[in-house]
This record gives C-alpha cells, structure tokens and sequence, in this order.
C-alpha cells in the first residue's frame, strides 16, 4: 500500500464510523504531510511510495486503529 491508498482508506473509515478526517500537505517538508483523524495524527511519508509494514503498523498505532479497520 502507497501513501495515498493509506489516506483514502483513512478517509473511507472515518466516512463510515462519522469521525473528522483531513490532510495537511503543508505540515511537512516535500511530499510529507500530515493526516488527522479525530484528535489525533501521523506524519506522511511519501505518497508515491510502497509503506514498509513497520511504517504502516506505526502510522495506524498514531492514529488508533488496526489493520483490520481499513
């Protein structure tokens, strides 16, 4: 998974559970941004490009969900 599947599989859970959602391009450097979800958030790598699994575990931890939620 790519860095905008992730944010469009975020933005699909929180549609169907009526949590806020939304990301910031400006709130990093490059092709790094930031994705809110709820009152909380995680930083974006690139992308474009394939998360590693450990990345993909941090990023869903900072936002408080599993692999099963998206």
């Amino acid at each position: 998974m790519d860095g905008n599947e992730f944010i469009a599989r975020v933005k699909r859970y929180a549609k169907a559970n009526g949590m806020p959602v939304e990301f910031h391009s400006a709130h990093g450097k490059g092709s790094h941004g930031r994705l809110f979800l709820g009152g909380r958030f995680c930083t974006i790598k690139d992308r474009k490009k394939e998360l590693a699994p450990g990345l993909l575990t941090a990023m869903l931890k900072q936002l408080g969900l599993t692999k099963d939620d998206i």
